[in-house]
């Protein structure tokens, strides 16, 4: 299985890798099939022209390098983006951002964008309740 260079180092040196303590948002999800699971944070601020922002985000993953790969550039991608803007990221995005992945590990990136969805879904619930 070939991976292309930004997967390797987004693999052995992932950008963002932690934990949010009072997190905004959390989202967490699972592929019980390979047994991937990525948990994603976010702190979000109010910026008087943009909206809400994304300030700070983490993630915490078990899985292959692949997972963990999607993960660190997914949070790259969101990183101080607008919460509208954020729930744009697709899969394909995170692939491509990475160079591609190997076609039996497209799943990988499915998770990276699912969590980032998953967070911004609870930081949204908070807001209504």
């Amino acid at each position: 299985m070939q991976y292309s260079k930004k997967v390797l180092d987004h693999f052995t040196r992932p950008h963002n890798q932690g934990v949010i303590k009072n997190a905004s948002g959390v989202g967490m999800v699972g592929n019980p099939v390979c047994g991937d699971l990525m948990k994603i944070y976010i702190k979000v601020k109010q910026d008087k022209e943009k909206g809400d922002v994304i300030k700070d985000i983490k993630f915490e993953t078990l899985g292959c390098a692949s997972a963990i790969a999607t993960s660190s550039m997914v949070t790259d991608l969101a990183m101080g983006k607008t919460i509208e803007q954020a729930l744009k990221i697709t899969r394909n995005d995170v692939a491509d951002a990475l160079e591609g992945l190997p076609p039996i590990k497209m799943h990988c990136s499915n998770l990276a964008d699912e969590a980032l969805h998953e967070a911004i879904k609870d930081y949204q619930s908070k807001l209504t309740n």
